[in-house]
């Protein structure tokens, strides 16, 4: 009876876990969408505009021609994809930073780049925990797990508010920090 018993307790509970999804911290979302982004944007520009990939079939049609189009490298659906591989080790870069006067919470960036000063970082409104970091580099993972084919749709075009776009148009992330302006 008892061994019945732990059986149908442990399929519940299996039940249930499949069935449950954990409530995300829409902060740490956002910020990691936002930061995503951020960092797309700056190797974007670290690249040379004038380079350019062939993109379009590589087949040869019955006249002898084939469709190809260049298109500039760094919006290129490859390069962006080597780019994605690795851009969310980046968020050891940034931390929890609470605005002083509203006591709202964001993620920004606390480390200078390549050839940056540390410049006027106010360090002091930052919160700094590994655990925070290792967070929002596995929301960062799970941004472009889920939402990758937005990502690359949105970065291949030329658009301004790319972080907004994406962030609070495509995924939705970023919703519930909208303000309306009067």
């Amino acid at each position: 009876m008892m061994a019945m018993l732990l059986h149908v307790g442990v399929l519940i509970t299996a039940f249930l876990s499949s069935h449950v999804e954990g409530k995300r911290d829409p902060v740490l979302y956002c910020g990691a969408c936002r930061a995503l982004v951020d960092e797309l944007l700056y190797e974007i520009r670290k690249v040379n505009p004038k380079k350019t990939v062939d993109v379009g079939s590589f087949r040869i049609s019955p006249d002898g021609t084939q469709e190809q189009n260049k298109v500039p490298l760094a919006k290129s659906e490859l390069y962006l994809t080597e780019v994605l591989e690795e851009i969310c080790e980046k968020m050891n870069d940034y931390g929890l930073y609470v605005d002083p006067t509203t006591r709202e919470k964001s993620y920004k960036r606390f480390a200078p780049r390549d050839n940056e000063g540390i410049g006027s970082v106010d360090f002091q409104n930052f919160q700094f925990n590994p655990e925070e970091s290792n967070s929002l580099k596995y929301a960062c993972e799970r941004v472009i797990e889920e939402h990758e084919d937005e990502v690359l749709s949105v970065i291949t075009k030329e658009s301004d508010n790319l972080a907004d776009k994406l962030c609070t148009e495509e995924t939705g992330l970023c919703k519930e920090f909208l303000r309306s302006e009067l």
